[in-house]
């Protein structure tokens, strides 16, 4: 007897749980460089992120997309530092930034669209119709 196990496919949410999980196991968030927070939802006609991208200039970012992979990257100054406040701690990141997503099968690459608001960037990623699936009836020959 055999055992076989199913396994789920990954889905973009899978992805970048496991990007963030390595990036903080591995110390890589810092000051000088950062990752936006991303939300990622599924609909039935697209896939959408919203990474929060706050005092980040639509000129700042650069979003391409190569073999697959969309990247989001971009840079964020620091405020302008006063030597007469004395900070005990600073959390907001600024420097560059990067995250990558690998797209799945169903993304439409040629019809992403981006924009900007109140700090948020949104991607829009539609779905190309899936292939239905055909039955093909196997015939007997004749002998």
């Amino acid at each position: 007897m055999r055992i076989t196990s199913y396994r789920r496919p990954t889905t973009l949410f899978d992805h970048t749980q496991k990007e963030m999980s390595d990036r903080l196991n591995s110390g890589n968030l810092s000051a000088q460089n950062w990752a936006p927070a991303v939300d990622i939802k599924e609909t039935d006609a697209a896939y959408e992120i919203h990474a929060d991208l706050p005092g980040v200039l639509p000129d700042d970012i650069e979003i391409t997309l190569e073999n697959g992979e969309l990247t989001i990257q971009g840079s964020r100054e620091s405020s302008k530092e006063e030597t007469q406040d004395d900070y005990k701690r600073i959390e907001r990141f600024s420097g560059n930034f990067l995250r990558r997503f690998t797209l799945p099968e169903l993304a439409d690459a040629e019809n992403i669209s981006a924009t900007t608001k109140e700090g948020v960037l949104e991607l829009v990623i539609p779905k190309i119709e899936k292939a239905k699936q055909k039955k093909i009836t196997v015939e007997r020959c004749a002998a």
